[in-house]
């Protein structure tokens, strides 16, 4: 036994090295930096370039056949999500590893500036803790819901003499002038008169919407710095754009600044929020400049105007596809405000109470459906800050961009069930009639974690007030124009060439 121990002894050690050799060929010796996993290449960017009207469905088809996944580009990964855990990873779980970052940064910079929605660090943080003292209040929830019901009853008077004539007009333009409106008084006291056919709000209005289309071409648009340097293509249009947006900012903050100080107010007890940062000048004069202020407005605008009128307009169109919908929406708010027959608009207003609202929670499933399928934000965007492993074990370089998509999320069987692609109200209310609330990483439309949107509260209460103006007086069917629409790319969702429908008295 011993001479065969001996013998055997090389044997085995042989054997074992040569097994050790072949791991080590397999996986890496143990002194090696382990080799990075990436995420499947779906295609490049200059795919994404090619698909730029149809861009959010080119991403649906991909996540279709991967949760994640990456679009080849030059000098950086860019990196696509619809998995949920990865979304609070970056949104939640290691929020300080993920932000806007400077690839976004330049991108958006002169749209949104040092706004809210471009920065990160102490900017981000000062903008938002002021932002969400002024929305905790109830000082401005009762009067954003007082503005809210005045425009809701003009838009209402409107749409009331259009179904006098029978003639199909276009509802999101109307939707888009009206939420102008509220935005405006609530952030800064002034009437924009949009509704009325003010010429410089409208001309405001339409500088901002092509600005928002240019500004997201810059994403699929490797030429972009070339066209701006030289001044040619879309580039020259934005420049013109932006200095439309910029002279019509800077007039009202000027005249605002001016007209506060004449009256000799407290501005700590002004209304509207753009005072609330006027009153930080004062105290932080280097830091709390015309140019933040300006920048602090833009994003202000985006967040209360272009989310909620884009909402509503796919919610009409949803509505027209769906008439029994309509009617029970019809049939809740009816009920919920118990409002005669005979009421008047004006009169109507009155019956439009924090608990009547409430009560319309069918309605409240309506729009978190549309959001669903139509998220008013349809891709959202960040920056890798170091290098980091994604949940699913797949590797992120520093300087990386990673996008969460809520378009395709919303149409993702994985997540929703069979009928993702249908709209159903109903899977938004528990047996009991309640409002389900699912997890924000699923239905991303407020974003998640510390960026979550402070105003969602305040967007559910302005849809449901003109939801519930228009639909208690009106039915809504479409023109044949808009049969069938498709969106328009750009930052926020809106409905391409506008929403023509027939509207018709109760």
């Amino acid at each position: 036994m011993a001479v065969m121990a001996k013998y055997l002894q090389p044997v085995i050690i042989l054997v074992l090295v040569l097994v050790a050799i072949k791991i080590f060929r397999r996986h890496g010796f143990w002194w090696r930096k382990a080799k990075k996993r990436y995420h499947p290449i779906a295609g490049t960017i200059f795919h994404k370039f090619l698909n730029f009207r149809r861009l959010q469905d080119y991403l649906t088809d991909i996540s279709r056949k991967y949760k994640t996944f990456r679009l080849y580009a030059p000098f950086r990964n860019l990196i696509y999500t619809t998995d949920p855990a990865i979304v609070e990873y970056i949104l939640k779980t290691n929020f300080k590893n993920y932000g806007k970052g400077q690839y976004n940064y330049e991108n958006l910079k002169e749209l949104f500036g040092d706004g809210i929605f471009a920065v990160d660090g102490e900017k981000w943080l000062h903008q938002r803790k002021l932002a969400r003292y002024e929305f905790s209040t109830r000082a401005l929830r009762n009067y954003s819901t007082s503005v809210f019901k005045i425009n809701a009853t003009k838009l209402a008077n409107i749409i009331f003499d259009k179904a006098k004539s029978d003639l199909a007009f276009d509802i999101q333009e109307l939707f888009m002038n009206s939420t102008m409106d509220s935005i405006f008084k609530i952030g800064f006291g002034v009437d924009l008169m949009n509704l009325d056919g003010y010429v410089d709000g409208i001309k405001f209005t339409k500088a901002f919407d092509n600005a928002s289309v240019y500004i997201l071409s810059r994403y699929v648009d490797v030429l972009w710095k070339f066209k701006r340097f030289f001044n040619i293509g879309y580039e020259a249009q934005l420049k013109k754009d932006i200095n439309i947006i910029n002279d019509f900012i800077y007039n009202l903050i000027r005249a605002k600044k001016e007209n506060m100080t004449n009256a000799k107010r407290n501005l700590e007890k002004k209304e509207d929020i753009i005072s609330r940062f006027m009153s930080e000048m004062e105290h932080d004069p280097k830091n709390i400049t015309y140019e933040y202020l300006r920048d602090i407005a833009l994003n202000f605008v985006i967040a209360g105007k272009d989310t909620t009128a884009g909402t509503l307009s796919w919610f009409i169109y949803l509505l027209c596809k769906h008439p029994a919908v309509q009617e029970e929406i019809f049939q809740e708010v009816k009920e919920a405000t118990q409002a005669g027959q005979d009421i008047s608009i004006s009169e109507f207003a009155e019956n439009i109470t924090e608990e009547s609202l409430e009560k319309m929670r069918y309605l409240h499933a309506a729009l978190s459906e549309t959001l669903r399928l139509y998220p008013s934000i349809p891709m959202n965007v960040k920056s890798c800050f170091s290098d980091d492993t994604l949940p699913d074990g797949f590797n992120v370089n520093k300087g990386d961009v990673v996008f969460y998509l809520p378009y395709p999320m919303g149409r993702m069987e994985i997540l929703w069930g069979d009928d993702a692609e249908k709209f159903q109200p109903k899977r938004w209310l528990n047996d009991d009639g309640s409002v389900r609330n699912e997890s924000p990483f699923k239905f991303t439309a407020f974003q998640a974690g510390p960026r979550i949107c402070l105003g969602k509260d305040f967007a559910y209460t302005q849809m449901k007030i003109f939801a519930a103006f228009l639909l208690h007086f009106l039915k809504f069917k479409l023109s044949s124009k808009s049969n069938d629409v498709h969106y328009k790319t750009m930052i926020t969702l809106h409905i391409d060439q506008g929403l023509y429908v027939h509207a018709y008295l109760r």
